[in-house]
């Protein structure tokens, strides 16, 4: 990788992260590890050699780590290090600064993305009302997300304790909801998302997953 030769910590920062579709790559890890497959379908543009490529700089540096599982299983994973994981605070507050630029591409978002917008626009003076354990089954993957007194937390694992309320359902459904194209409401009754858990429990989850996706209020003229 090439170097800014520049040792204030901002450019060394860049020397590490800064090469195209390296970030991404630490966005796609945040929520837990992945294959390489699964990596490289959820950034659509990049080649193999490219993402190859990106992972050799990001373990060498040690942002990333590979970690193979044991027969039989013999599947490759990659995954942050303690201090990649340090990332996240950086990789969300783009997200909010880079949410607020012009236009948007016409590309789709990744459920990454849409579970760290999550994280992202969570306000923790709401977390007494949305206090829970939840679990997201979207297509195959599964996610949970657990909202304590001041602090939200979601990974791509199962809940370690029986979650107060489930939402399944498929990417393009959620990205259509996300995106105002149909109503919760309206996937309710097509049968495309299912809801399970108390009336309290479910209330939050929905809250929690559509308020970062919801317009933000107008600013009022007052004469």
């Amino acid at each position: 990788m090439r170097s800014y030769g520049d040792p204030c910590g901002v450019a060394r920062g860049l020397d590490v992260i800064g090469e195209r579709w390296a970030l991404l790559v630490v966005r796609d890890l945040l929520l837990g590890p992945k294959r390489f497959n699964d990596l490289h379908a959820g950034l659509p543009g990049v080649s193999p050699n490219v993402l190859t490529q990106r992972l050799r700089d990001l373990t060498e540096h040690g942002v990333v780590q590979r970690r193979d599982l044991p027969p039989p299983t013999r599947v490759r994973l990659y995954e942050l290090t303690d201090w990649g994981r340090a990332l996240e605070p950086l990789v969300l507050y783009l997200g909010r600064w880079g949410s607020q630029t012009a236009a948007a591409p016409d590309g789709l978002l990744g459920v990454d993305s849409i579970l760290l917008s999550i994280k992202a626009g969570f306000d923790p003076t709401r977390a007494a009302y949305l206090h829970g354990i939840y679990e997201l089954h979207i297509d195959a993957d599964t996610y949970f997300i657990e909202v304590t007194d001041d602090s939200l937390h979601i990974s791509r694992d199962s809940a370690p304790t029986p979650p107060h309320a489930t939402l399944t359902t498929d990417l393009d459904t959620l990205r259509a909801i996300c995106d105002h194209q149909i109503t919760l409401a309206a996937a309710l009754d097509s049968g495309s998302l299912n809801l399970g858990g108390d009336e309290h429990a479910k209330q939050g989850l929905t809250d929690l997953l559509l308020a970062p996706f919801m317009p933000s209020p107008q600013p009022t003229n007052t004469p």
